[in-house]
């Protein structure tokens, strides 16, 4: 924040041009400064500038005069004058506007939001980054809560689990024309077949393990896999199981010459999450932000 109220020392400026002088002071590197939010919308680092300037304002240090600029206020410059070693939520919870904006935000709050209140005044990260870190910890649990589900499950509901998610990515069209059964005896170390496009031109081969944590797939299991998917003349392999690759298992599977494609429990369960497989949109909470064009 110190930063960010020092760019505007010598009157007004440009939140962009700021986000950019402030990364070449501070020595962020490149991908430093590339390094995106989830949402790929704006840098991380941008973000927090952006917030920055939302406290400094809310305080009173700085005040917007156009789009995308801000100056700095009387306020402000006294504050420069004898400068803190940092300007943080304690610094300018000394301001009476900065202490009305934090009540006005936690008014009519449960006792969860008093703890987020209270997360986001102790932490050096902006309320975007903790929410999401929020985000990340809920679709953990959720994640693990699915992969007990699967080994609590039938085998078959493992095999039609595989096919429906590979359905849900966009593989072969239709359930009925795309999935071929799996878990069949006989089927030489194929598990089953999905259409790579709706026409069947291509076929990707299906290997599936529903092993328990710990119990990990090895090399041996790849090669396996490998001839018999020589032996179906095949080309492109998918080796998913609910426990996870031992180190050479990988190193087999990427050094092979067909294409062979490896995911583990935690993949498992990501994708199940990401196309809405076995889980469902419980609550969506809308970020909104100024819109700009309707101010001018």
């Amino acid at each position: 924040m110190i930063h960010v109220l020092s760019a505007s020392a010598d009157g007004e400026v440009r939140i962009g041009d700021v986000v950019e002088r402030l990364a070449g002071q501070i020595g962020l590197t490149s991908d430093e400064r590339a390094e995106l939010l989830p949402s790929g919308k704006q840098t991380v680092f941008a973000n927090r500038v952006h917030w920055a300037k939302t406290y400094l304002g809310k305080a009173g240090l700085i005040e917007s005069t156009r789009r995308g600029y801000f100056r700095i206020t009387s306020r402000g410059q006294q504050v420069l004058r004898s400068p803190p070693p940092r300007i943080d939520n304690g610094f300018l919870n000394q301001f009476a506007e900065f202490r009305e904006f934090k009540q006005k935000s936690a008014e009519g709050s449960d006792d969860e939001q008093g703890q987020m209140q209270m997360a986001l005044e102790k932490s050096h990260e902006t309320p975007d980054e903790v929410m999401r870190a929020a985000h990340r910890q809920i679709e953990a649990a959720l994640a693990q809560d699915l992969l007990d589900r699967i080994h609590a499950a039938p085998p078959a509901f493992f095999e039609r689990l595989i096919v429906s998610l590979l359905l849900r990515m966009g593989y072969g069209g239709s359930a009925t024309d795309a999935g071929r059964a799996l878990g069949r005896s006989g089927d030489d170390g194929v598990d089953g077949v999905i259409d790579q496009d709706a026409l069947g031109l291509d076929r990707v081969y299906i290997q599936a393990k529903r092993y328990a944590e710990g119990n990990n797939i090895g090399s041996a299991a790849i090669r396996d896999f490998f001839g018999s998917l020589d032996r179906h003349k095949a080309t492109k392999g998918l080796f998913v199981t609910t426990s996870a690759f031992s180190p050479s298992a990988r190193e087999t599977a990427e050094f092979l010459s067909k294409r062979i494609v490896l995911i583990d429990g935690q993949q498992l369960a990501r994708l199940m999450i990401r196309y809405d497989v076995a889980c469902r949109v419980e609550e969506v909470l809308h970020i909104k932000k100024i819109d700009e064009d309707f101010f001018e």
